[in-house]
């Protein structure tokens, strides 16, 4: 049954978009957003999922946030992001995160551990290489905006109306040229695996991460490792719904 945010979330309201409480839950999902996406990409989970609270995070800029700053760094968001969390993680918890949010899920779930002592008992990390691993794309964040516009066109992940449309860009264009330096200037820091299981998810059809470096997730966890593929591309994530809701459910079962 949906009802208001209960009160354990009152400090996080900001950070939870759309969380519909479930008393009967017995775990939270927690779910990043790639880049310039907000927490709504993950509304349609919220009842497909039974058992679990789905809970979409809103980042700062995004979203039904977009009054506030935005950050380019994971250094700087992923302590802020960790303090507003905590209050929710008061009951067994997950992360989803896809793309960016794939990496800043796993560094949230690092800085937990190493700061707050306690970390998520599963990480599904779709979309993106393990973060160990030499990023051999060229960055765009900083590109001139024609030449910004045109690689996004490439991947494939902003509709074409969108950066058509001169309104559209203006709004969007500086939140993703934030999202892709959060990711574009990401440094790696070796740290001790984490205890918690990790799912790599990827797409059959992906340009951009290929299954030899989602296998590459295997050296971040002493725990249970799964890899899964679905058809589609790097944006699987809006094509194959309904079997990325069946894996994260078994995953999280088991």
């Amino acid at each position: 049954m949906e009802r208001s945010i209960p009160g354990q979330f009152a400090a996080t309201n900001r950070w939870l978009s759309g969380v519909k409480a479930n008393a009967q839950a017995t775990v939270r999902l927690f779910c990043f957003p790639y880049s310039g996406a907000s927490a709504s990409l993950y509304f349609s989970w919220r009842d497909r999922l039974p058992g679990i609270e789905v809970c979409p995070v809103e980042l700062p800029g995004h979203g039904s946030r977009l009054s506030e700053p935005l950050y380019d760094s994971l250094e700087s968001l992923v302590p802020v992001a960790a303090q507003a969390l905590l209050p929710a993680f008061d009951k067994p918890f997950a992360f989803f995160g896809h793309s960016m949010g794939a990496l800043l899920s796993f560094e949230l779930a690092r800085y937990l551990r190493r700061i707050h002592h306690r970390q998520p008992f599963h990480l599904f990390v779709s979309a993106h290489r393990a973060p160990h691993l030499p990023d051999h794309h060229d960055p765009i964040y900083s590109l001139p905006e024609l030449q910004f516009i045109e690689k996004l066109r490439e991947m494939n992940g902003t509709p074409p109306e969108v950066l058509d449309n001169a309104e559209f860009r203006e709004l969007l264009m500086p939140i993703l040229r934030a999202d892709f330096a959060i990711s574009e200037t990401y440094l790696y820091r070796p740290d001790q695996p984490l205890d918690c299981a990790i799912t790599a998810l990827g797409g059959l059809q992906d340009k951009h991460t290929s299954r030899e470096s989602l296998d590459a997730w295997r050296e971040q966890t002493t725990g249970r490792f799964i890899v899964r593929m679905f058809p589609g591309g790097h944006f699987f994530l809006n094509t194959a719904q309904a079997l990325i809701w069946r894996a994260v459910a078994q995953d999280i079962a088991v």
